[in-house]
């Protein structure tokens, strides 16, 4: 069932947030929902960085990986009710993972705690049902950390962004093959948009039973394989149709040899995690997971808001959308 963004009641009550990444993508569409909702937003952006984020948000200036600056300049003793926190690693590289999906949060969660803050909300992915990869490792520790706080908690986990499943589009556009893994439809997701995301980031603020809860979400049905989009995209580019179907094994055989060659350069251990993130997203849903059936279920996989991703499709082909997949470029 779909939910909907929900208007403030007549007795809404404004909280004093904190927003954590408010520069990526899905960290931007929540402080934008906040002020919406009429929320009082203060950002905490890294010193070099003078993006503007959103009309009505406060900045602060401090680094989210430095305890001292993330005290001193960061809550800078100031009182805050709420902390978003919407920081992830860039490529998933264990390093980096375990650097800001793990040890960033756990810095900022220990902040909140000193500062008094009530309710944390993260945004984690929903790719962590199934936990192969290091990033999701270093998700999932965190989320056990945030879960014994003793604070309020909200853990979100999205399915997939539109702009991340956009990729191909002017490929497709230049009458290129579309690519898929197997026949295009090992996978399936429920996308969801950028702006309902911030909305239901936000919403988690005055909705009870979002309070210490795990959320899976995703955007309105139904479920869409990769083979969908593909051909979404022909008709919409009005292309012919041209799919070129990539082995599975092929990546196997690309993660399994620069695995080996990691051994005596360390300089590709990274493209050997990169390869097996690839892999698993070539060949995962990203829709809720039934342990006992030991399958994803569409049907089950939560839903909210409005848009959906063929919409937005139609935008880019006109021109009234880009994408820049910029953090979700290995997603």
């Amino acid at each position: 069932m779909t939910q909907t963004p929900q208007l403030p009641s007549r007795d809404f009550t404004p909280r004093r947030v904190l927003v954590v990444g408010a520069t990526g993508t899905a960290g931007r569409a929540a402080t934008r929902a906040l002020i919406a909702a009429g929320h009082y937003v203060t950002c905490i952006l890294r010193p070099e960085n003078d993006d503007p984020v959103a009309v009505g948000a406060r900045l602060h200036f401090a680094s989210v990986t430095n305890a001292a600056s993330l005290r001193d300049y960061g809550f800078a003793g100031e009182t805050f009710d709420v902390v978003v926190s919407c920081i992830a690693s860039r490529t998933g590289a264990p390093d980096d993972a375990w650097a800001i999906d793990h040890d960033a949060n756990v810095g900022v969660l220990e902040q909140a705690k000193a500062a008094g803050v009530g309710h944390f909300i993260l945004l984690s992915a929903i790719c962590v049902q199934k936990p192969l990869l290091e990033f999701q490792h270093a998700k999932l520790a965190f989320e056990e950390k945030l879960m014994a706080s003793g604070l309020n908690w909200s853990i979100v986990r999205p399915t997939a962004f539109f702009k991340s499943l956009s990729g191909q589009i002017a490929r497709v556009k230049a009458g290129k093959p579309y690519l898929v893994f197997g026949d295009g439809r090992l996978t399936a997701c429920k996308p969801i948009s950028d702006r309902d995301l911030g909305a239901f980031i936000a919403g988690c603020i005055d909705a009870p039973d979002r309070r210490n809860r795990i959320l899976p979400i995703g955007g309105p049905g139904p479920a869409l394989t990769p083979f969908d989009m593909g051909r979404e995209m022909f008709r919409l580019t009005g292309q012919p149709e041209k799919f070129r179907k990539v082995p599975v094994a092929m990546l196997d055989v690309i993660a399994g040899g620069l695995r080996l060659a990691g051994i005596v350069a360390p300089s590709l251990r990274v493209k050997a995690g990169l390869a097996a993130i690839g892999r698993y997203y070539a060949t995962e849903s990203m829709l809720l997971f039934d342990a006992s059936k030991g399958a994803y279920d569409a049907d089950a996989t939560p839903e909210f808001g409005s848009d959906r991703l063929f919409d937005f499709y139609a935008d880019v082909v006109a021109g009234r959308e880009t994408v820049d997949l910029r953090e979700q470029a290995v997603f």
